[in-house]
C-alpha cells in the first residue's frame, strides 16, 4: 500500500492535477490511498484568521475540513475515487479494489495532535502511512525541489514540508519520496512497476 499526498498548489495546475489523478485512480486500486491537502480552502482560513485572529484549535479544525472540501473536489474530478473518513471505509475500499480519498476530520477528532500551522496535510499523510502500515509515502509537490538526497529537517527549513514533518516520518518503517508535480513520467513508471510486480506475486 501506498499513501500519496497531492498539494492543493496542484489544483493551480488543472491539467498536472487531472494526470495525476487519472493515473491513481487506473493503477492504484486497492493499493492507494490519497490524502488531501488543503489549497484554495485552507488559504481561506489562513487569512480568515489574519484577519479575525481566532486561535490555532479554531484554524486547525477549519484547515481539516478544507481537507475534506478538496478531497471531495478531487473525487468529483475523477470517477473511481471514492470518500474515505475511518479506518474501516479505507480498508474496505482497497479490499474492494477502489482507491480512497482520505476525509481526516473523523479519524482525527480522538488524536491529540498540535493544533498548529506547523502540522498540515504534509504531517497528516505520514500520520496516516504510519496508521495503516503503508510501504511508501508520496508527497506530490508543486515547488522546486532540492537535486538528491536532501535531510528532511533541511526540507523543512527551506518550506517544501511542514514543520513538525521530520519528526512524523522519524524511523518510520515506510520509505518517503518527495516528487514535483512535473515528475509525472517518472514517477507513474514507478506506480506501473510496483502494480505490475505485485500482480505477479500474487500480494
Amino acid at each position: 500500500m501506498w499513501v500519496v499526498k497531492l498539494g492543493g498548489s496542484l489544483a493551480d495546475y488543472p491539467d498536472d492535477l487531472r494526470r495525476w489523478l487519472k493515473a491513481l485512480a487506473e493503477a492504484g486500486k486497492g493499493r492507494m490511498v490519497i490524502v488531501p491537502g488543503g489549497g484554495i480552502f485552507a488559504a481561506a482560513v489562513r487569512e480568515a484568521q489574519k484577519i479575525l485572529d481566532f486561535d490555532d484549535a479554531a484554524a486547525h479544525a477549519m484547515g481539516l475540513r478544507a481537507m475534506e472540501q478538496y478531497g471531495l473536489m478531487l473525487c468529483g474530478l475523477q470517477k473511481g475515487l471514492i470518500p474515505a473518513r475511518t479506518e474501516a471505509e479505507i480498508r474496505n475500499a482497497l479490499q474492494e479494489n477502489q482507491v480512497p480519498i482520505w476525509l481526516p476530520v473523523q479519524m482525527l477528532a480522538t488524536q491529540d495532535i498540535e493544533p498548529s500551522w506547523d502540522v498540515t496535510s504534509d504531517s497528516l499523510a505520514a500520520w496516516l502511512a504510519r496508521r495503516l502500515g503503508a510501504e511508501r509515502l508520496v508527497l506530490v509537490k508543486s515547488c522546486a525541489l532540492p537535486k538528491g538526497e536532501t535531510a528532511m529537517a533541511e526540507l523543512s527549513r527551506k518550506g517544501i514540508v511542514d514543520a513538525a514533518f521530520p519528526g512524523f516520518v522519524d524511523a518510520a518503517a515506510f520509505d518517503v519520496w518527495l516528487v514535483n508535480r512535473e515528475d509525472f513520467t517518472r514517477v507513474s513508471s514507478q506506480i506501473n512497476q510496483y502494480t505490475s510486480v505485485e500482480a505477479k506475486t500474487g500480494h
